[in-house]
């Protein structure tokens, strides 16, 4: 088992703790996992990159060479796209269609939308309306997680059992509506990719 995955989004998605619940569930797994992160400017509604390595062998570098990542899983549909020279031929986007609009030349959303679709594989959802119907609108990151999970190769019991974990200390209101936008991103795209 091996899988190469990027995270992207902008400062204050949610970018770091979709790393922390893939990572734990690796280490979970007995998985070797190596991450390397991208938050400078995160505070100020910045990119946010993180890569994942995971494999059931042990990994050298902590960083995917260009054409070679598994998945990209994005909160942000330009953040997904600018990351798109790193995936590999046949693998796979997820990404939020609800956009980060931070800067003043923000691209046609309609564009960025037609762009994503046009890939053989991907998963476009709007993971703000999920969250909301959750319960926490801050849980549209989980609702991606959600809709990445069929295609990680990992089991769905211990990214929830991460979840519980991750968000424990907040209360079981907080753990509660992440586990449902987690189960509501993953049926999203069990239906989708039918």
């Amino acid at each position: 088992m091996k899988k190469d995955i990027i995270l992207a989004g902008v400062g204050g998605q949610g970018i770091l703790s979709i790393a922390a619940i893939i990572g734990l569930v690796a280490v979970d797994s007995g998985l070797f996992l190596k991450q390397a992160e991208v938050h400078g400017m995160s505070q100020r509604g910045g990119d946010v990159q993180s890569n994942l390595r995971i494999s059931d062998r042990p990994v050298a570098s902590d960083l995917i060479p260009a054409g070679n990542a598994d998945m990209i899983i994005s909160v942000e549909p330009m953040e997904g796209l600018r990351y798109l020279p790193m995936l590999a031929p046949e693998g796979w986007l997820v990404s939020n269609s609800v956009p980060y609009n931070n800067i003043p030349d923000y691209p046609d959303v309609n564009l960025l939308i037609s762009e994503i679709i046009a890939l053989p594989k991907h998963v476009l959802l709007n993971a703000d309306e999920i969250a909301e119907k959750s319960g926490n609108r801050r849980s549209a990151n989980i609702a991606i997680l959600g809709a990445a999970s069929p295609f990680m190769g990992l089991d769905q019991k211990r990214i929830e059992h991460a979840i519980e974990r991750l968000f424990g200390s907040k209360g079981t209101d907080v753990v509660e509506s992440n586990l449902k936008a987690f189960q509501a991103g993953r049926d999203f795209a069990l239906q989708q990719t039918k």
